[in-house]
């Protein structure tokens, strides 16, 4: 093999590369960063290596509405054919004076630098008011009155404002999509393009078109990204199917204007989606794909391709040979090959603290879309992001990608260094909120944490994902909100003792409502992952576990809820061994790109797509304390039979009277 024939390396005497930027690209979350590139430039920088990065999902949006960006966008309306049938462009040419007026306070407004604009935005005639205004009507009570008054209350000026100034901002990403950019969605931009796709056919065709009007843009930032800061690697993360699009683009960009900067792939939708990965296009834009967590993977390959410094973690036996190379897919001679030399992750307890430095984080934008209590706390404010430990301790649900690294490997770091790290990320941020983002924190590791932050006297808020388990005791969930906790969430999943013991949950239905009676006593805000179409589930367990969710609500067990439908991946205990689950898989096509669902066949034969509605519907109307005593099988619009639950027994189950019925 030539040295010419590995990329980065085709000219031998290129000097060393020794400048990473890791870009955070479109769409990812606007109210934060993104966390990976905080993640990396944190480690490489504790290495002693050269690290920068930029957010460039944010800087597309703050970008695309402006005023300049507004008249772009005019254009492209104005010259669109059958514009007038459209409800988003007739709102915004016909209000477009007002909205190229307004679009900058708002956007000033939502980021925090303009707080007595609310009382304006709030009063219904400052903001232009287009289609998605039209859900404000839910909102109306039965006297005609104020219709945020429900929702808001008569005081929440801010909040009140942060809603509408949020579907302002809807509306204005309706017409960029409507008139310029069909793809277009805040998180889940051309998400069809990545998610499960077999082929890099879709992608390679959208990636050959003429750029956008987004794309342009989305250009024109790489590249003064790249003009900043002259990296020679330059790291591309991608979480999710809607971000991996513009990353493609974005890399494309880079070898278009910079053919020797060296580009490589990461992130949660790679680790998840592109195991199988054997198409040679994809390295037309990357150099090199890396898998599940990026520490040990980037220091082989930077080591690999030159960097001046040895790096201590490695051995100097490594030398220069891609062999060295740790779970590494790249492209030789036309052929994509994988590389992974036997090298150790490096322990959580090393990885360094996370960094935001180079982010502007006085520029995010707090939305208020949702009225999901736990779904503010992910859009509205910013939040530190950092995990308790890496991977998960349980790992063994059934419908979790447990075979892949991020949940299969377990790793915790002592409560001293977790406390460093936030003392160390408050003193650069000055912000003292943090969302651990932990598959499922542990109860001993943060049982250890308020035992240090409490040593300390350190004084922070925190909320995060855990499992419902009995270790967490009331005493446990006091401790816990002394030491910052203001929410948690957890899987409730089906609430059936079936079908949890199918998923291997570990927990019952009588044991969640006892743990998470036990955090909302202790004033913590509890929000439940619901979940319907597990296979072998009948309408009967459906009913059933609605009647469960009714009255965990009554009686206060837990104040939000999101009903998801079940899908099978590949990389999950379900999708390796369906037979136990009483299931058939369909075939999945050839395989050279992503893969990661895969459709079934359930013999139980229950239409979940008609019941799904009946379940948001009343789950809505539960978080807001309607309907908490009405019959459950009025949600549904089919018959439905009678749930086989106690109406008294989530109540007698926190008094520890009654016994657990069998229900399946």
């Amino acid at each position: 093999m030539s040295i010419a024939s590995m990329p980065g390396l085709a000219d031998p005497h290129r000097h060393p590369p020794s400048r990473v930027l890791s870009l955070i690209p479109p769409m990812t979350q606007l109210n934060a960063p993104y966390p990976s590139t905080a993640y990396i430039t944190g480690f490489l920088r504790s290495r002693g290596i050269y690290a920068a990065q930029r957010d460039i999902a944010l800087q597309l949006v703050l970008e695309l509405f402006t005023p300049e960006g507004l008249r772009a966008l005019h254009e492209k309306a104005r010259q669109l054919p059958g514009k007038k049938r459209i409800p988003s462009l007739q709102a915004f040419t016909a209000q477009f004076d007002r909205y190229l007026a307004t679009v900058g306070p708002a956007i000033a407004f939502l980021q925090g630098r303009d707080p007595s604009l609310a009382y304006r935005i709030a009063s219904r005639a400052f903001l232009p008011e287009g289609p998605r205004f039209a859900a404000l009507d839910v909102y109306i009570d039965d006297e005609g009155g104020d219709p945020l008054a429900w929702a808001f209350g008569n005081l929440g000026i801010q909040d009140r404002a942060r809603h509408l100034a949020t579907l302002f901002l809807n509306d204005l990403a309706d017409v960029l999509k409507d008139a310029a950019d069909s793809r277009f969605e805040f998180v889940r931009y051309a998400e069809t393009l990545a998610m499960s796709q077999p082929t890099f056919a879709p992608l390679a065709k959208a990636l050959a078109a003429p750029p956008t009007l987004v794309d342009a843009t989305l250009e024109r930032l790489t590249l003064a990204a790249i003009e900043a800061e002259r990296p020679d690697v330059v790291l591309l993360s991608v979480p999710f199917p809607g971000s991996v699009y513009a990353a493609f683009r974005m890399a494309q960009t880079i070898k278009r204007a910079h053919p020797g900067i060296v580009t490589a792939l990461g992130g949660g939708y790679v680790n998840t989606e592109l195991r199988q990965l054997q198409e040679p296009r994809v390295f037309d834009f990357f150099d090199y794909v890396l898998l599940d967590d990026g520490e040990r993977p980037l220091l082989a390959l930077l080591e690999y391709l030159g960097l001046k410094a040895p790096l201590p973690s490695l051995s100097p036996a490594l030398g220069k040979s891609p062999n060295n190379l740790v779970r590494t897919f790249t492209r030789i001679n036309g052929e994509v090959r994988w590389f992974n030399a036997c090298q150790p992750d490096i322990p959580f307890a090393e990885t360094g603290t996370p960094t935001w430095d180079g982010l502007p984080l006085d520029r995010y934008l707090s939305l208020l879309d949702l009225l999901n209590p736990m779904h503010r706390l992910w859009s509205d404010g910013r939040w530190n992001k950092l995990t308790v430990a890496h991977g998960c301790y349980w790992k063994k649900c059934s419908f979790c990608d447990t075979r892949l690294d991020y949940i299969a490997r377990y790793d915790a770091a002592p409560a001293e260094i977790l406390v460093d790290r936030i003392e160390t990320i408050i003193a650069e941020t000055g912000q003292t909120g943090f969302h651990f983002v932990d598959e499922a924190a542990p109860p001993k590791a943060l049982k250890a944490l308020a035992d240090e932050l409490q040593r300390r006297n350190r004084a922070i808020s925190w909320w995060g994902n855990i499992r419902f388990e009995k270790s967490f005791t009331p005493e446990l969930c006091q401790q816990l909100a002394a030491s910052g906790c203001i929410a948690v969430s957890g899987g409730l999943e089906v609430a059936s003792d079936r079908l949890l013991r199918l998923m291997k949950k570990g927990v019952s239905v009588e044991q969640v409502a006892r743990v998470t009676r036990a955090f909302s006593d202790a004033g913590i805000l509890v929000h439940a992952y619901l979940m319907y179409g597990f296979p072998t589930q009948t309408v009967q367990d459906t009913v059933d576990a609605l009647e469960y969710v009714r009255q965990l609500f009554a009686e206060g067990c837990i104040q939000s809820g999101f009903f998801h439908r079940f899908t099978c991946t590949v990389h999950s205990p379900v999708g390796q061994n369906p037979s136990e689950y009483g299931i058939r898989l369909k075939p999945l096509p050839p395989v050279s790109f992503a893969c990661n669902d895969v459709e079934f066949i359930d013999p139980a034969g229950v239409d979940h797509a008609r019941l799904g509605p009946a379940l948001n519907k009343a789950l809505y109307n539960y978080m807001h304390g309607l309907c908490l005593d009405e019959d459950v099988r009025n949600w549904f619009d089919q018959r439905v039979p009678k749930p086989r639950v106690g109406r008294g027994f989530i109540a007698r189950a926190l008094n520890g009277t009654g016994a657990f019925p069998g229900n399946g």
